[in-house]
């Protein structure tokens, strides 16, 4: 009986080694990011932007664009993609970095701008930027272009990336233009 029991117990363990090495693939937080392809971004692309944190599925997003912020004061006009520190940020959209610029709400914050200049997008509270990221240089959909951090006035115990989209007239400089909710541009609806 007791060798029956062993048995059993030895092949239920080697199962599960079994199950891990070949299903579980653990990667961690300040691992170096591979090329971006469409295929791994499927399950992001949902909406007329890539959310812009890898891994980050559609259901997991929350619509906090119209959240009042500092005590009511303000809306929030972004929303907000949580997700473990060190985590990659993608760009959303094709465009060119506008602006890399540290501010006290937002700490280290990024700005792209779509290729017709017409739309801004903002990236906030980044624990750090790609290697060689500069102002002026172009980037693709689904490219590394920071990571998730809580820099500026986010809470450390809750990194995040703030995102922002905003339409420009012409002219309108990087820090300017009309807030657009993302949310419904990242889930498609």
């Amino acid at each position: 009986m007791k060798v029956r029991l062993w048995s059993g117990i030895a092949c239920a363990l080697l199962l599960c080694i079994g199950f891990v090495h070949f299903c579980v693939r653990i990667v961690p937080a300040d691992a170096p990011v591979q090329s971006v392809t469409s295929a791994p971004q499927a399950a992001s692309v949902h909406g007329a932007l890539l959310i812009p944190v890898e891994g980050v599925p559609p259901s997991a997003l929350t619509d906090t664009f119209a959240q009042a912020r500092a005590g009511g004061a303000r809306p929030h006009d972004a929303i907000d993609i949580m997700a473990a520190r060190g985590r990659a940020v993608l760009a959303a959209a094709d465009g060119r970095i506008e602006k890399i610029f540290w501010s006290e709400a937002g700490g280290r914050t990024l700005y792209e701008r779509a290729p017709d200049g017409r739309t801004v997008y903002y990236y906030a509270h980044l624990d750090g930027y790609a290697p060689g990221l500069h102002e002026g240089q172009a980037i693709r959909r689904g490219q590394r272009i920071a990571t998730v951090g809580s820099t500026g006035n986010a809470d450390p115990a809750a990194p995040h990336l703030h995102f922002a989209v905003n339409r420009m007239a012409p002219g309108d400089p990087w820090y300017g233009g009309r807030p657009v909710n993302p949310y419904p541009l990242l889930v498609g609806r």
